[in-house]
């Protein structure tokens, strides 16, 4: 008998004697569950095997046996829910509690964090909103690029947060010209699907980069000899090593349908890989043949809930203002600030900032001095801003103006953000409501990560409200991130345009970080208003060991263990 008609079978008996011990006869059992008395007999020896109830048979003609509850209905069903949420079913879990989303809540609250299952460590996450898109050549928004770095390597990658170029796929690297790098690379590497990584790997992945803005000075990629790969540039650039950290750059199978893999079963060489993968729930599993250290963690279960904190990756699902209090001493250990900032683009192709005078008006009227207010009056909770003057932390570009101009005439503006993210509708009611008082109606678009990062709709658009965040790179991450998405194209006149062209190069030449300060300042004073920092973290348990947060608020999920009690 199927474990669900037994609950069914239990949950007739239940409903009938109210829970309640009873005594009773096999036939009236028979009878409540419209079987025979044989059947019944079976039935309630299954449920007794279960430890759900008891059945003492009496001893004589006319006299009655003994029926007894172990366990409770609710139970019963809360534990079924719990089977559904380890298996990522979530609807059933939700369903087998009638719909009660409280109850859901708390079911999933006591399933996170660390724990050992059958001799394997398993940590279990909550997130705030589904891991649609793991393509590295797609844009990526902040978790998505941490979790691509657990599926994937490049030829090179950065050591921590201190942007130190370390080996990677290549154990060695060097300049050979100021046009020309080359990489010598590891033997024995295997991807997830069990293949040996070549040279036409390597080629077939980063010879598609030039046909990206910041990649365009890559001529052509080859392989003079076994295990080597040469790049040839069409300008110098003295921090291609550096360049190729990035997501984009990772090494992929030649022969695969990326674009359905994707979307279902990334395949990589990293010390992880993905072996689930639902609308609420993303488990990644220890690659056992990865070429470094195999991961202390043996599988990540990353599960979607809406009430999962934004800011803080926590083994909980309510992160309330009184809990960050309580502990803010061991969050100031394990938070970074994202190196990056929030920010309005204006659109000076198409949208009213085209108009100088509407240009003016905008950059005056939503500072974050003008904005945050309102947001905290109507109580941020865990998001913990703080007021950007620039698009780094410490960067000083934005001046509030000494009178504020009058808004040329009323009208109405449309502002653009990614979607399943629950800042962004909060800061668009806020302009809403700022800008309505001078008569400008506020309209908002939703968008996809590809729509809003390829510039779609860019005809209809007047801001788009986002964040900018340069993870371990720096304040030298601006120029990737320029580089990179269409927005800017669609955004930026074309003086500005040439301007970051022309800065770019000269930081590539020079490897002065100074000109990525200057191309912001010009940005801020032009085009981009910057709106807040953000903190963003790690709240670790005591049982989870070596976590420390990285520059996009996860960790590296291969370092960190369950110590057994």
């Amino acid at each position: 008998m199927s474990g669900q008609r037994l609950r069914a079978q239990f949950t007739r008996l239940y409903h009938h004697f109210n829970g309640e011990d009873s005594d009773t006869t096999l036939q009236a059992i028979a009878d409540i569950l419209v079987c025979t008395r044989r059947n019944a007999r079976m039935v309630l020896n299954k449920l007794e095997e279960q430890h759900w109830l008891t059945w003492q048979p009496s001893v004589g003609r006319g006299k009655l046996s003994r029926l007894m509850f172990l366990r409770s209905e609710v139970s019963l069903r809360e534990e079924q829910a719990a089977q559904w949420l380890t298996q990522g079913k979530m609807d059933q879990a939700l369903a087998c509690l009638d719909n009660d989303s409280t109850k859901l809540a708390t079911l999933i609250q006591k399933q996170m964090g660390p724990s050992t299952q059958n001799g394997r460590q398993i940590v279990r996450l909550p997130y705030y909103r589904q891991l649609e898109n793991l393509d590295p050549r797609e844009p990526l928004r902040r978790s998505e690029q941490h979790l691509v770095g657990q599926l994937f390597n490049g030829l090179v990658r950065y050591r921590g947060n201190d942007r130190i170029v370390v080996a990677d796929l290549a154990h060695h690297w060097e300049a050979v010209s100021t046009t020309q790098w080359r990489f010598y690379l590891r033997p024995g590497v295997r991807f997830h699907d069990g293949r040996l990584m070549t040279e036409q790997d390597v080629i077939a992945s980063l010879s598609p980069l030039a046909a990206r803005r910041f990649f365009a000075h890559v001529l052509r990629v080859e392989s003079p000899g076994p295990r080597i790969i040469d790049v040839h540039l069409s300008s110098p650039d003295a921090l291609f090593d550096h360049a190729l950290t990035l997501p984009e750059a990772v090494i992929r199978p030649a022969e695969c349908d990326h674009r359905k893999l994707s979307a279902y079963q990334p395949i990589g060489t990293g010390p992880y890989r993905v072996i689930e993968r639902q609308a609420h729930r993303l488990v990644l599993e220890a690659f056992d043949d990865y070429f470094g250290y195999r991961a202390l963690t043996d599988e990540i279960h990353i599960m979607v809930f809406d009430e999962a904190a934004m800011c803080y990756l926590t083994p909980s699902t309510s992160l309330t203002p009184e809990r960050l209090a309580s502990h803010q001493t061991s969050l100031s250990q394990k938070l970074e600030m994202d190196q990056g900032a929030g920010y309005l683009w204006l659109n000076c192709r198409d949208g009213l900032a085209n108009q100088p005078a509407w240009r003016a008006y905008l950059h005056a009227k939503l500072s974050s001095l003008q904005l945050l207010p309102r947001l905290a009056a109507n109580g941020m909770g865990e998001y913990r801003l703080f007021n950007a003057y620039g698009l780094m932390p410490g960067w000083m570009h934005h001046v509030e103006p000494y009178k504020r101009p009058e808004a040329p005439g009323p009208t109405s503006l449309t502002v653009a953000y990614l979607s399943d993210h629950p800042l962004y509708p909060l800061i668009a009611q806020a302009m809403a409501t700022h800008l309505g008082e001078e008569g400008i109606k506020v309209k908002t678009l939703a968008l996809s990560p590809t729509d809003y990062f390829r510039g779609g709709y860019s005809q209809k658009i007047d801001i788009w409200l986002g964040a900018m965040s340069f993870g371990e790179r720096g304040q030298a991450g601006l120029f990737n991130w320029l580089g990179t998405h269409d927005l800017v194209l669609n955004a930026c006149t074309d003086r500005l345009l040439t301007t970051i062209e022309v800065e770019t190069q000269r930081w590539r030449e020079t490897q002065d970080d100074h000109c990525a300060e200057m191309l912001a300042r010009g940005l801020v004073e032009h085009q981009v208003i910057p709106l807040f920092h953000i903190w963003m973290g790690v709240m670790a348990t005591p049982d989870l060991q070596d976590v420390a947060s990285n520059a996009v608020g996860w960790f590296d999920f291969k370092s960190v263990w369950h110590k057994p009690h």
